[in-house]
């Protein structure tokens, strides 16, 4: 029996999704499928599920119709878990019909991005659960994979976590090695806040990781959004958290892992950052298996084919 989680994950960019399922279905496939139209007769139809080898939560259920209507728009998916629910091992996540050439030509590519989002859930799901009871929201960061990176965060939120940017180009973060530079220079952190703030737009959003607590107070005082305290022990983060005051949302990153996160999360700070989510996630045990009837590819009757939402 599928659970949902109480999470509203949104949607993917149009463009972002339509950018990745085109360069991976001409990555795969740059000039055809040759064992499907060299093997399978080009009227033959064929009736397929998605089934889950393992219990998780799902992430890439609209991605995976997309990607088989980017092959043939004429193939069906009737999709039987939606989007950030749970599901068991066994249950039935969606059902496919149409052409057979054009099911297996769009299955690795379907099921390789379902695999990838739906892993990064359930691994989000399981660091939510962790920090559950605290003021902490569970983040990830920009540790993506290149060009995954809108399904991959999409995925975090099905998992019940939360976005930090998106790019570089949508708040400024200055980390240790932009400190680095500044010292270089001779440039004090508060001076080139205060001077950044002379220049930027009143919308944009400025933080500052900073890994020593003598380094929270300047960074406060110059008007930072948010504060990262990087690398700081359960003890630290403590002494930061007061010493920020509620003058600054308050962040906790590096060294974060499920077995740490409560620690952390206990602490008081407001968001934990977990570049685990996706540089780490495991891609969970999914599989497209095609029907078969009197030794034929083809439609297995209703009853078989379109199960209960959530059930094998």
């Amino acid at each position: 029996m599928t659970t949902t989680v109480p999470v509203d994950p949104g949607t993917i960019p149009p463009h972002a999704l339509r950018r990745v399922i085109e360069t991976a279905l001409e990555e795969d496939a740059p000039w055809g499928d040759v064992t499907s139209e060299a093997l399978i007769p080009a009227d033959a139809t064929a009736t397929a599920t998605l089934a889950a080898r393992e219990s998780g939560v799902f992430a890439g259920g609209t991605v995976f119709a997309a990607v088989m209507v980017a092959v043939d728009p004429s193939v069906e998916t009737v999709l039987h878990v939606r989007d950030g629910a749970r599901f068991a091992a066994g249950d039935v996540l969606a059902t496919v019909h149409g052409s057979a050439r054009s099911v297996l030509r769009a299955e690795r590519v379907a099921l390789n991005l379902a695999q990838r989002m739906s892993g990064i859930a359930t691994v989000t799901a399981r660091y939510v659960a962790a920090v559950e009871g605290t003021r902490a929201r569970i983040a990830d960061t920009r540790k993506t994979t290149p060009g995954l990176r809108a399904l991959e965060r999409y995925a975090v939120r099905c998992g019940g976590g939360h976005n930090h940017r998106t790019s570089l180009s949508d708040a400024v973060l200055a980390k240790d090695n932009h400190l680095a530079v500044l010292a270089a220079r001779g440039v004090p952190i508060g001076d080139a806040i205060t001077a950044a703030r002379e220049r930027l737009g009143h919308t944009v959003h400025v933080e500052v990781e900073v890994d020593r607590l003598d380094q929270v107070e300047p960074v406060v005082a110059a008007g930072v959004d948010t504060i990262m305290l990087d690398n700081f022990t359960p003890e630290q983060l403590v002494a930061g958290v007061a010493a920020v005051a509620g003058r600054a949302v308050v962040e906790a990153s590096g060294g974060v892992s499920l077995e740490t996160v409560a620690a952390i999360a206990a602490t008081g700070v407001d968001v934990v950052s977990v570049g685990a989510l996706t540089h780490s996630a495991r891609a969970l045990d999914l599989g497209l298996d095609i029907a078969v009837s009197d030794g034929a590819v083809g439609v297995p009757s209703p009853s078989a084919s379109l199960a209960a939402p959530g059930r094998g």
